[in-house]
C-alpha cells in the first residue's frame, strides 16, 4: 500500500503537467496564428498584403480585437462598415462588424459610442445575442439597469442556455437587492471578449 502512494502521486503529478503543457501550447499556437495573420493582413497602407475588401478589413479588426489592438482595430473596423455599406454586403456581415466595432469603442471605454454600433447592429440583425449581451453590458457601465436587465431577458428568451446574460442577470439583481438599502453604486466586472464571438 505504502508503494503505491508514490506512484499514485507521480501519476497525478505526470497529469497534471501533461494537462498544464497543452494548454500553453494550445495559447502559444492561437498567438502564433493571430501574430501570422496581423502580419499577413495588417501590411502598410497601398501594399499587396493589405485588404482593400470588407471582409478582409473585418478579419484584421478581429486580429487587432484579440491582441488587444483597440484603437486600431476601431480604425480597420470603420474602414470594413464603409466598405460593407459600399459593397451592399449583405444585413449579417453589417451586424457582425457594427457589433466589433462596438466592441473596440467599449474596450476603450468610449461607451456612448459603442451604443450607438451595437444598436445598428441590432437593427441589421434583431436575433443577435452577442451584440444585445454587449449592448446590455454597455448600457450598465452607463448606469442604465433597467435597460440592461431588459436586454438581458430577451438574450435569454432567444438563447436560454446564454451562460453571459444569466451570470449579468443574476449580478443586476443582488446590485439591485444591495442596493435598496444603500444610495451607493457598486461596480461590476466586464464580459469576457466575446469579439467575435464578441463580434
Amino acid at each position: 500500500m505504502r508503494e503505491l502512494l508514490p506512484q499514485a502521486y507521480l501519476i497525478g503529478l505526470i497529469g497534471l503537467l501533461t494537462v498544464a503543457a497543452v494548454a500553453v501550447g494550445r495559447q502559444i499556437l492561437r498567438v502564433r496564428r493571430d501574430e501570422v495573420a496581423l502580419a499577413r493582413l495588417g501590411g502598410p497602407e497601398g501594399s499587396d498584403g493589405r485588404p482593400d475588401d470588407s471582409a478582409g478589413l473585418y478579419e484584421l479588426g478581429s486580429v487587432q480585437l484579440r491582441k488587444r489592438l483597440y484603437g486600431q482595430a476601431g480604425d480597420s473596423l470603420r474602414k470594413a462598415l464603409r466598405k460593407a455599406e459600399a459593397e451592399k454586403a449583405p444585413d449579417e456581415a453589417l451586424a457582425l462588424i457594427q457589433n466589433a466595432l462596438g466592441f473596440a469603442l467599449a474596450a476603450q471605454g468610449r461607451y456612448p459610442a459603442a451604443v450607438r454600433h451595437y444598436r445598428a447592429a441590432l437593427k441589421a440583425r434583431a436575433d443577435y445575442p452577442v451584440a444585445m449581451n454587449n449592448l446590455a453590458f454597455a448600457l450598465e457601465k452607463q448606469q442604465k439597469p433597467e435597460e440592461a436587465r431588459h436586454l438581458y431577458e430577451q438574450v435569454i428568451a432567444l438563447d436560454g442556455a446564454n451562460a453571459t446574460a444569466r451570470k449579468r442577470l443574476r449580478l443586476l439583481e443582488r446590485r439591485n437587492v444591495a442596493g435598496a438599502g444603500s444610495d451607493e453604486p457598486t461596480s461590476g466586472d466586464g464580459i469576457g471578449g466575446d469579439s467575435n464571438k464578441a463580434a
